[in-house]
């Protein structure tokens, strides 16, 4: 199947095992290929725009969803009286802004990062979105269109939560040549 995605393509699927290792995410989801897509600047990101939802901010509020505080229980820490957000600031003034969060993703995963159930399902449905649109090529857009084909997939849940329209976006991106 990978042989018919186009350069492109490939792109979002390398740049969505760099996203899950940034955040540190055992395995790749749908929401990972989200923020690839949205971050390329291709047609998957202009399908975005033009529905009314900048690609920077989808892939800030599901980034901001994947990391949630880096894999650190906020309530437990609270709990025993450490509020997260004074340690954070605490660490950012005395070693320079991002300091906490950058620390935190030196110690991402190492080797290989396994894909999903669900994320590899998106890949499927993005080969049947390719066919049904009678397009030779898997491309960054029949990617997005596997991804919100199952609306409980994370990354469709993702989009929806960050204010993306989503039978627009659908719409849009069947349009697209």
């Amino acid at each position: 199947m990978f042989e018919r995605f186009t350069r492109d393509a490939r792109a979002v699927v390398t740049d969505a095992q760099i996203v899950a290792r940034g955040l540190h995410s055992p395995a790749i989801d749908t929401r990972h290929v989200v923020v690839a897509l949205a971050e390329a600047g291709g047609p998957a990101a202009r399908a975005l725009d033009s529905t009314g939802v900048a690609p920077d901010t989808v892939a800030s509020a599901v980034r901001r969803q994947i990391a949630g505080d880096g894999g650190l229980d906020r309530e437990a820490l609270a709990s025993l009286g450490i509020d997260l957000d004074a340690v954070r600031e605490s660490a950012d003034a005395t070693f320079g802004d991002g300091a906490f969060d950058a620390a935190a993703r030196r110690r991402g995963p190492k080797g290989h990062i396994p894909f999903t159930r669900d994320a590899k399902k998106s890949l499927e449905l993005a080969l049947r979105e390719a066919v049904r649109l009678k397009s030779k090529d898997i491309a960054d857009r029949h990617l997005l269109l596997g991804v919100l084909r199952d609306g409980r997939a994370p990354g469709a849940r993702a989009l929806s939560d960050a204010g993306a329209d989503i039978p627009a976006l659908r719409t849009t991106l069947e349009a697209t040549s």
